[in-house]
């Protein structure tokens, strides 16, 4: 049985953590920040832990994880 391959792009976006939930960067951090409030960059910076319901899908493209 050949290994399965993980998917590149889910790779470079998102870890395991050690309890198996799923952690990401913040969507709107790159530009056009001048229009969000200080309170919005403030609170997503950094990363936050993935939705539950998209746990499964993003597992099946890190076999292995990590």
């Amino acid at each position: 049985m050949p290994k399965m391959k993980t998917k590149k792009a889910a790779a470079k976006r998102f870890k395991i953590t050690a309890t198996g939930k799923l952690k990401h960067g913040v969507a709107g951090k790159r530009h056009r920040l001048i229009s969000h409030n200080s309170k919005y960059i403030r609170q997503n910076r950094g990363t936050s832990v993935g939705a539950k319901a998209d746990e499964s899908r993003v597992k099946k493209y890190l076999p292995y994880g990590l």
